[in-house]
C-alpha cells in the first residue's frame, strides 16, 4: 500500500476504498492492511474500517444511541467502548 499512498499520491479514502472492495472480492484486505473492527454485543450491528478515528466514531455513537456495549478490535488487542 505504500506504493499506493506515495507514488501514486492516493488519499485516505481511496486507500480504504480500494482496500474495502479488494476484500469484497477475494475475501482478504490487501498486505499489511489490517481493519479496525466494532462489534456490537447486543446487536448484530458492526463495522469495519480503515481509518481508526471513523470506527471509534461509530461506536461511540452507537453505544450513545442504543446503549449497547461495543468490542473494539485491532490487530489482536479488544478495547470495549460502554455507555456513558
Amino acid at each position: 500500500m505504500a506504493y499506493e499512498l506515495d507514488e501514486l499520491g492516493l488519499g485516505n479514502g481511496a486507500l480504504e476504498a480500494f482496500a474495502i472492495d479488494h476484500r469484497e472480492h477475494t475475501g482478504d484486505y490487501p498486505d499489511d492492511v489490517t481493519p479496525w473492527v466494532a462489534d456490537c454485543r447486543h446487536c448484530p450491528d458492526g463495522v469495519e474500517r480503515i481509518d481508526e478515528t471513523a470506527v471509534r466514531r461509530w461506536a461511540r455513537t452507537h453505544t450513545r444511541h442504543t446503549n449497547h456495549e461495543v468490542d473494539l478490535s485491532y490487530d489482536s488487542e479488544t478495547e470495549r467502548v460502554t455507555p456513558e
